[in-house]
């Protein structure tokens, strides 16, 4: 009797004193991709963002034990995971809120920092809106490829939100600053753009930038304005609350339909 073939479990990767950063990254992202199209069924991890950093590293074990398909948020987490151990490795979220016929799509990867270079880890259906190599000398110029490549399928990259480094202690009950600085590109030169992304790039590798969330009245920070904490300005008292009413924050209800529960669509 014919017996139904049944996927196996990729190995986890296991990081070597021979290897170079670059091959152990490259190492994680083959893992990746092996649990993406191991498994044939529908089952997905379920994340929610605002879980504290050991929760999600728990999350991420799951994920190898129970070698079940990835998304780009799933990606993230198990990147982070992957890659604690490793001090030299800066890891920080990145992500995309594009436009395409009518419709706003939102994707996710794990930026990455080491020597001096700039690259990142991910899942996607398109190859060039995941995984890039560790050679980029500037943030901006990271930013500037992946605008690039959704150039080819016709999105417009409305807004780029990059999250604070992640720290390597995976029993932190810290949760993950996803949106530290949030850039409506849309609205921007990208002399404004690179201004903008080396300023927060540079605070960040001097580790100045804190968590938002823990003491900054304003978390998003699209307008130009300083990043460093040492040069940030009280709100006077009584002002009223000025909401972003930039087009590009709202979203079609219709296209929710296409989310997950946290807002990140398939399609890319």
């Amino acid at each position: 009797m014919h017996q139904p073939c049944v996927p196996s479990i990729p190995p986890v990767p296991n990081y070597k004193l021979s290897m170079s950063i670059p091959e152990w990254l490259q190492a994680i992202q083959t893992y990746m991709k092996m649990l993406q199209y191991n498994h044939t069924g529908t089952q997905f991890f379920e994340i929610r963002k605002s879980r504290p950093l050991s929760g999600l590293m728990e999350t991420a074990r799951e994920m190898t034990r129970e070698s079940l398909p990835i998304k780009c948020l799933e990606a993230v987490i198990l990147g982070i995971y992957l890659t604690n151990g490793q001090p030299s490795v800066e890891r920080f979220p990145i992500s995309f809120k594009t436009h395409f016929s009518g419709n706003y799509f939102h994707h996710v990867v794990l930026g990455i920092y080491c020597n001096g270079r700039y690259g990142s880890l991910g899942m996607s259906r398109r190859s060039d809106l995941m995984d890039k190599p560790l050679t980029y000398r500037t943030l901006s110029d990271l930013i500037f490829e992946f605008e690039d490549s959704y150039k080819k399928y016709l999105h417009s990259v409305k807004k780029v939100k990059i999250g604070l480094y992640v720290p390597h202690e995976p029993h932190s009950f810290q949760p993950i600053e996803w949106k530290q600085l949030v850039l409506n590109v849309s609205k921007m030169m990208r002399t404004e753009v690179r201004k903008e992304l080396e300023k927060f790039a540079r605070d960040m590798r001097m580790k100045i930038l804190k968590p938002s969330s823990a003491h900054s009245p304003m978390k998003e920070r699209s307008r130009g304005k300083s990043l460093s904490p040492r040069r940030r300005q009280a709100s006077p008292p009584r002002r009223p609350f000025r909401r972003d009413k930039s087009p590009a924050v709202v979203d079609k209800k219709g296209d929710l339909a296409t989310l997950n529960e946290v807002g990140y669509q398939l399609r890319i």
